[in-house]
C-alpha cells in the first residue's frame, strides 16, 4: 500500500521539533524522514509551512511538496501588498500545492476580511486552503478562533475554493463532521490526533470512549474520499499513526485515505 502524508512539518534546525521527535523515537533530520519514507513505503508528504511567506525560505526535499503558512507577521504586515505577492509567487511553483491558515494562533477568525485576498488567490491557482482547526499548541492561542464550525461560513461565502480542515477539528468531532459532511468544497485530514511513542492497544484500553467517537464521526460522514492520512511529524510515530488508522478507516477505503485521496485534493 502506497501512502502520503498530507500534513507534516519540516524544519530540521528547529530545537523544539528535535525535541518532540525524539518523543516519538525519531529523528528531526532529512536522513531519518528518508529512512522512514521507505520503510512505509511513503511516497511523499505535504508540509505544513512555518518559515513565512519569503519563497526563498521554502526550499524542501524533492519528494515533499508544501502549503505557504500564513502566520502573525504576515497579518500585521505594513506591507500587506508585498506580502500578498510573494504568497502568490509561492502558489506558482509546482512544488507549492496550497495555503495554510493559523486562525488560532493568529486570533482571527477564518471569515476575517483580511483572509479574502488568500482566498481569491487559492481560486484562481485552484489550490486548496489548509487550516489549523481544534485544540491548539500551547496556552497562547484562542480555541474560539480554531472551531471547525468557523470554517462552515468561510466555505459556503467561498464554494469555488477547497478547504482542508486539518486535525479533523479534534476535539470537537461531531462539530467537524457536520461541516465535512455539509460542505461538498470542505476536506479533512486526520494528524495531530497521537504524540510520541504510544502502545495502540494499552491506550485504546484507557481512552476506548474517544477512539470509538473518533470511529464514529468519520464514518457519521460516509465521504472517505474527502479523509487523508497525515501525522504532524515529527510530533507523533510513523508505524503507530498508520496502525491507528487503519483501526479507523474500513480496509477499502485505505487506498484513498492514505494515498488517492491526497493526490487529488493537493493536485500532486
Amino acid at each position: 500500500m502506497k501512502i502520503i502524508d498530507a500534513h507534516l512539518h519540516f524544519v530540521p534546525e528547529n530545537p523544539y521539533f528535535q525535541e518532540i521527535a525524539v518523543r516519538a523515537e525519531h529523528k528531526n533530520t532529512e536522513e531519518d524522514l528518508r529512512a522512514v519514507y521507505q520503510k512505509y513505503n511513503i511516497e511523499g508528504g505535504v508540509v505544513m509551512g512555518n518559515r513565512g511567506v519569503d519563497p526563498a525560505d521554502h526550499s524542501y526535499p524533492e519528494f515533499l511538496r508544501y502549503c505557504v503558512g500564513i502566520d502573525r507577521d504576515f497579518l500585521v504586515s505594513e506591507d500587506i501588498k508585498k506580502s500578498l505577492d510573494q504568497v502568490e509567487e509561492n502558489l506558482k511553483r509546482d512544488t507549492c500545492v496550497g495555503i495554510k491558515l493559523y486562525p488560532g494562533y493568529n486570533k482571527m477568525y477564518v471569515t476575517d476580511e483580511v483572509y479574502e485576498p488568500l482566498y481569491d488567490l487559492a481560486k484562481a491557482y485552484k489550490k486548496p486552503v489548509a487550516i489549523h482547526m481544534g485544540q491548539t499548541a500551547g496556552s497562547r492561542a484562542y480555541l474560539k478562533y480554531s472551531h471547525p464550525l468557523t470554517l462552515d461560513e468561510a466555505a459556503v461565502r467561498h464554494p469555488d475554493v477547497n478547504f482542508v480542515m486539518c486535525h479533523f477539528g479534534n476535539p470537537w468531532l461531531m462539530d467537524a463532521a457536520a461541516v465535512v459532511e455539509k460542505n461538498e468544497n470542505v476536506m479533512t485530514d486526520l494528524s495531530g490526533l497521537l504524540e510520541g511513542k504510544i502502545d495502540f492497544p494499552k491506550l485504546l484500553e484507557r481512552q476506548r470512549g474517544y477512539f470509538d467517537a473518533l470511529k464514529t464521526w468519520i464514518s457519521y460522514c460516509s465521504q472517505y474520499e474527502k479523509f487523508m492520512f497525515g501525522t504532524d511529524w515529527p510530533l507523533a510515530n510513523y508505524g503507530d499513526y498508520i496502525e491507528v488508522v487503519k483501526w479507523l478507516i474500513p480496509e477499502e477505503e485505505w487506498d484513498k485515505v492514505f494515498y488517492g485521496n491526497a493526490k487529488r485534493i493537493y493536485g500532486l
